[in-house]
């Protein structure tokens, strides 16, 4: 036994310095360089490849089988002159015993100048579709033999054998340095390019974590975009479930390019990543994403990956000015009213998407100093069709209006001073000063107001309410806008509210269609004190005239800027004022100076008070390119009735009245002798003229010294008639008599 053993150890160690020999002599003594041809024939035969070997072939057989190529390259057989691939170098050793196990155990795989081209053409065909494939049979030639047998189906048992039968693997580590992948799509004009691909890993085994570095930069031809980025994390994959995930991954980096207009923005993401090819479900958990200042935590969950994958999940955004953050991205937003507008944004919502829509469900938003809550959805990315559902506590829309150019500024400016001039002239109680001129200088902006181009293509549907809202510094209550729009025409469903313990209702539309915006609108205001409408600049000054505002309006106008709108208002309005008072204007001090004049006498009695009260003031209005018309207003004020016509000049905001005023007289207990009225005075209209700013109010009103002494006359006239009518009775005829007081009619 012990000779057997001796027999036997001798020639398993003959075989081993025989196979050893073997390995020397075929890697010493076989140049596999030369059989590079019959290499490419079998890759054109067997994998249906055109490989090109311009580089030297260099290899290893025991115990590793090694290999090296250098200078290779692989296209396709229908166009073997133009690779889709090429490398400068790849070197991998793979352990030979344990090939026929099926388990693939290699060391360090190194790739260098990867080269990778895809390209699609004007068809939307992509030159990668045609790898492995053959070459189209020529016409005539016999196909396979119906006799070989058919392929095998793949039943349930086949897959479950062809997952145990998976080759196992075991690789030391995974290195590609200076690869790039290039990308033109022929149809779109579309390119990307990902150059200087690093790539390296730890022990490749599966169900362990892998290790994983990478970096790349990346440029997109349309719009011109650059990014560089890197990627850290461990990847875990599981071939028979046909699960892949990454742990602690981190992809960070830098861009800039055309959409940032020159800026550049640092980025960053993190997060565990998991796809589940079985499932067709991939998910991002811990999700942490930073750009510039912005922060965000949340989750996201794809679903349908076989077919159109589905996008749920929870984003939180830290607080962050928005202002800073679009001007480092290269989209400033435009000056505001109020420069710190759009300083603070924060947002917590649930997101729902697909391919084609975005919507953000169970939104909670604070911008600044209001909150709001509800749905934001763009329906159609194509479309743009955006969908608003929001409910606001406090809302002060004015600190987000576009902020007034300086020739605006000016224009303002010029038309204020002009006015103060105006209002140093004019006093109030009895005054013989000239009237007020009217005002020249234009009240409007001339700034484009709209966004016409994106106004054109907006698909809208909004719900918006308010619990404040401050417009055009009016404090609305409970307001609610509803509003639609499609194709360029806009419509204003409703917009209301309450409003200093009154209520307002409008509704119209925009048409940005035709090349200058077309706007119609309707307006019902219902006892709204009217002081709060205008308000002057100067907060210490009062407003001219106070009272309840009751008005129904319906107006059209085009243009896209204050002026031009002002200058193309036209339509027609009604409106009564209740409970109201003329400030600063002793209309009645006035009117008794009138009736102390005609009297021949002088007042007596101490001024009254520097106010004048009214029941009520009524009238109508019709609007021509920006000039109002009221024909017929009415009011009615203690002790005297008053009616007038006259122009309001919108342009401006100037006006020009003539009023008839019917004045009863003191009517006090203790009224003054000289402001009582004669009995041949009841009926009587005293002329007054009001014209100059609409700031004025009452204070640009004067006594018509023209129409008073028409007045007189008349006055006179009547008198001398009631003396013949005493002295000639009845010893004339009446027709003498009437001759006669046509005469003092003259």
């Amino acid at each position: 036994m012990k000779a057997f053993g001796k027999i036997l150890g001798l020639g398993l160690l003959g075989l081993l310095l025989i196979i050893v020999a073997l390995g020397f002599a075929l890697t010493h003594l076989f140049d596999p360089n030369d059989y590079k041809d019959e290499i490419r024939q079998l890759a054109r035969d067997k994998a249906h490849i055109e490989l090109t070997l311009n580089g030297d072939i260099g290899w290893s057989l025991f115990p590793w089988l090694g290999l090296e190529l250098h200078e290779a390259s692989i296209a396709t057989l229908n166009k073997p002159k133009e690779p889709f691939a090429d490398l400068q170098m790849l070197g991998l050793s793979v352990r030979v015993l344990p090939l026929l196990r099926r388990e693939v155990q290699m060391s360090d795989v190194r790739v260098e100048g990867l080269n990778l081209i895809l390209n699609r053409d004007e068809h939307g065909h992509g030159n990668w579709e045609d790898i492995g494939k053959p070459l189209p049979q020529p016409a005539g030639t016999p196909s396979t033999s119906t006799t070989e047998a058919p392929a095998t189906a793949d039943t349930p048992a086949n897959k479950e054998d062809s997952r145990e039968r998976m080759v196992k693997l075991d690789i030391d580590s995974l290195t590609v340095n200076n690869a790039q992948v290039q990308y033109t799509d022929a149809k779109t004009g579309q390119t990307f390019s990902a150059q200087s691909i690093q790539l390296s890993t730890g022990a490749v085994h599966e169900g362990v974590n892998i290790p994983l570095k990478a970096s790349a930069f990346l440029t997109v031809g349309q719009p011109s975009l650059k990014a560089r980025t890197e990627l850290t994390g461990e990847l875990r994959f599981d071939r028979k479930l046909k699960r892949y995930n990454i742990e602690d991954m981190r992809l960070s980096g830098e861009t800039s390019g055309e959409p940032l207009a020159g800026k550049t923005m640092t980025f960053a993401a993190q997060g565990q990543l998991l796809v589940d090819l079985a499932a067709n479900v991939a998910s991002w958990n811990g999700l942490k994403l930073s750009a510039n200042q912005l922060r965000a935590l949340g989750e996201l969950n794809l679903r349908d990956l076989d077919k159109t994958p589905q996008l749920s999940g929870g984003l939180s955004i830290a607080q962050f000015d928005l202002r800073t953050f679009l001007d480092s991205i290269g989209h400033p937003l435009p000056a505001t009213a109020d420069p710190a507008a759009f300083g603070k944004l924060e947002l917590v919502t649930r997101l729902q998407a697909n391919p084609t829509s975005l919507a953000l469900e169970d939104l909670a938003v604070k911008l600044d100093e209001s909150t709001f809550s509800g749905r934001i959805a763009i329906d159609d990315f194509a479309k743009q069709a955006l969908r608003l559902r929001l409910k606001g506590d406090t809302f002060n829309a004015d600190r987000y209006l576009q902020a007034k150019s300086e020739q605006a500024k000016g224009a303002s400016a010029a038309r204020q001073a002009e006015v103060q001039q105006q209002e140093a002239s004019a006093v109030s109680g009895p005054s013989t000063t000239p009237l007020p001129n009217a005002p020249t200088q234009v009240a409007w902006s001339s700034d484009k107001l709209l966004p016409v181009d994106r106004l054109r293509q907006l698909d809208l549907q909004a719900d918006v309410s308010f619990g404040t809202l401050t417009l055009d510094k009016l404090p609305i209550t409970d307001a609610q806008l509803k509003a639609n729009g499609q194709g360029g025409l806009l419509t204003l469903e409703t917009l209301r509210g309450g409003l200093y313990d009154g209520s307002f209702e409008t509704n119209g539309t925009l048409d940005v269609r035709p090349a200058v915006p077309q706007i119609g609108m309707k307006t019902r205001i219902n006892r709204v004190p009217v002081e709060h409408f205008i308000k002057s600049d100067t907060p210490d000054k009062a407003p001219p005239v106070k009272g309840l505002l009751t008005l129904s309006s319906d107006l059209t106008a085009t243009g896209n800027s204050q002026k031009a709108l002002v200058d193309t208002l036209n339509g027609n309005a009604s409106f009564t004022l209740n409970d109201g008072v003329l400030v600063n204007a002793n209309l009645e001090q006035q009117l008794c100076h009138a009736i102390a004049t005609l009297n021949r006498k002088t007042l007596s009695g101490e001024p009254r008070g520097k106010d004048t009260p009214f029941q009520e003031l009524r009238g109508s209005l019709v609007v021509r390119n920006g000039v109002a018309s009221n024909p017929n207003l009415k009011a009615s004020i203690p002790g005297l009735t008053v009616n007038g016509h006259g122009d309001v000049d919108l342009r401006v905001l100037g006006m020009d009245y003539n009023l008839g005023v019917i004045v009863e007289g003191d009517q006090r207990a203790m009224p003054d002798p000289a402001c009582q009225v004669n009995e041949r005075y009841v009926g009587i209209e005293v002329p007054v003229r009001c014209r100059g700013p609409l700031e004025l109010g009452a204070k640009a009103c004067r006594l018509d010294q023209e129409g008073l002494g028409k007045v007189a006359a008349k006055l006179a006239g009547n008198r001398l008639q009631e003396k013949l009518d005493e002295k000639l009775g009845d010893k004339v005829s009446p027709e003498l008599k009437d001759a006669l007081k046509g005469l003092f009619k003259r």
